[in-house]
């Protein structure tokens, strides 16, 4: 894209703001939002200020209603061909929904016994992030996060740092619903809803919250990729604006804010 000179950042602001919207993408789902029983502790030690960062912000009050609404939009998201050597589905179909089956898939986590979240976003990062993207610097960056991620949830079960969850302890993490901010067939942005639950052991009582994460894709070499690039341009499109409320499938509060559920994937 053209830019005036002297009106534009300089190439270095602008790289630096790719390299971070790049990090926030693959931390986003990490910063875990309000709880279904209207919590606003933030359940993975880590929080998100949507002035700040415009890209994932927690719910102050929610609290999951009794009684179900139909989602008025549903989506069955297709597959990726195949499993990579980082055991990720990747192949995804060059569509609108094969960009957000990708994302959902990069924010689907599930830490518990030795796995850490230093080794879920590290595997994120390798099988999904787009290849131009990739540097020892942003690598560090991901895995500084997520070291800090694993000693806060460490900390609020009492254990400690670096040693394994107890049996019947863990963090899973996924995808419920989506809101769609701009495609084109090869880049495609997004608001992704998701459900964290969290139990400290196998007596403990089970927790569960929403994070509201912004991100973006780009069609790179055959597959989907997470973009950086395509997330700060989606920050700047939704910059000033309200991001969509928070509602778990099942609430009429999902239908206004204009989710779309997700079903189980095809």
């Amino acid at each position: 894209m053209a830019r005036t000179r002297g009106t534009g950042p300089s190439k270095g602001v602008w790289a630096a703001g790719v390299a971070a919207a790049a990090v926030l993408a693959l931390t986003g789902y990490v910063m875990f939002g309000g709880s279904d029983d209207g919590s606003s502790e933030g359940k993975g030690g880590a929080s998100a200020s949507p002035s700040a960062s415009g890209s994932a912000s927690p719910s102050a009050t929610y609290q999951a209603p009794q009684d179900w609404t139909e989602p008025e939009r549903w989506v069955a998201l297709p597959r990726g061909e195949r499993t990579d050597t980082n055991g990720n589905e990747v192949g995804f179909p060059h569509t609108t929904e094969g960009a957000v089956a990708m994302l959902s898939a990069s924010g689907t986590t599930n830490v518990e016994g030795s796995q850490t979240m230093v080794d879920e976003q590290l595997s994120v990062y390798a099988s999904y992030l787009l290849p131009s993207e990739k540097s020892e610097d942003i690598a560090e960056q991901v895995e500084l996060k997520a070291i800090q991620t694993d000693k806060n949830l460490r900390r609020q079960m009492g254990l400690k740092p670096g040693s394994n969850l107890p049996s019947g302890a863990y963090v899973r993490s996924n995808t419920v619903g989506y809101q769609i901010i701009k495609k084109s067939p090869n880049e495609v942005s997004l608001w992704l809803l998701s459900r964290v639950v969290q139990k400290a052991g196998e007596t403990a009582k089970e927790d569960s919250s929403y994070t509201r994460t912004l991100l973006g894709a780009e069609w790179n070499g055959g597959d989907w990729k997470m973009s950086g690039a395509a997330t700060s341009r989606a920050l700047q499109l939704t910059k000033g604006k309200d991001a969509p409320a928070m509602a778990a499938p099942g609430d009429e509060a999902f239908n206004s804010a204009g989710w779309t559920a997700i079903r189980e994937a095809s």
